[in-house]
């Protein structure tokens, strides 16, 4: 992966302020995604021309001392124009060393580009451990087609 990466033409990435912490909230819980931790101090935020905060994504860690990338949305109006990739690519420029991230099985291939690879649950942090867990209890929010992934990335 190289260090260096585009932007998509007309879009902006920032750290979040203050300000963007509403719109966070809104796009991840559009998504269905984890509500709990967002804080917009930890999130990189894209912009549009209009300077509207249109993607987001944080680095979240935990007590056992893992980092997670994590809460990563793309409003869908400005899907397919590689804003994901960008985001990513600059999580991963700020944030060296070992990154995990939780996701639909079926992306396993999209984060391979990144450099995660699938963890087996053995190998599984205690925070991660205890999702994988809850996971596995509630079959019902998690069902075997969506199946979550634990991924690791290494610098």
């Amino acid at each position: 992966m190289s260090k260096y990466f585009s932007i998509p033409a007309g879009y902006q990435i920032r750290r979040a302020a203050g300000t963007d912490a509403d719109r966070i909230k809104a796009l991840v819980r559009g998504e269905n995604l984890n509500p709990l931790s967002l804080d917009w101090r930890r999130f990189f935020v894209a912009t549009d021309r209009n300077g509207e905060v249109i993607a987001c994504v944080q680095v979240k860690p935990h007590r056992d001392g893992t980092r997670e990338l994590a809460s990563l949305v793309v409003h869908e109006a400005h899907r397919r124009k590689g804003l994901a990739a960008a985001l990513i690519h600059q999580v991963l420029q700020t944030y060296p060393g070992v990154l995990y991230l939780m996701c639909q099985a079926r992306l396993e291939n999209y984060y391979r580009r990144f450099g995660f690879q699938s963890v087996r649950p053995e190998n599984l942090p205690p925070y991660f451990r205890r999702i994988a867990h809850l996971a596995g209890i509630f079959r019902v929010i998690f069902p075997p087609e969506r199946g979550l992934l634990v991924m690791r990335r290494e610098e």
